[in-house]
């Protein structure tokens, strides 16, 4: 399972649901939910 950082819970959380995203610059992503407040937690180079 994947990780990210969730700026409310200020901690690393399992990333619920994720989906592999590309931004605008064309570097891949990783997006997902926080288990713990259900917050968009996102991480760079995923």
């Amino acid at each position: 399972m994947a990780q990210a950082y969730c700026v409310k819970d200020k901690m690393k959380v399992e990333v619920v649901n994720p989906q592999q995203v590309t931004m605008k610059n064309g570097k891949p992503a990783l997006k997902g939910t926080c288990p713990k407040c259900g917050n968009t937690v996102f991480k760079i180079g995923g």
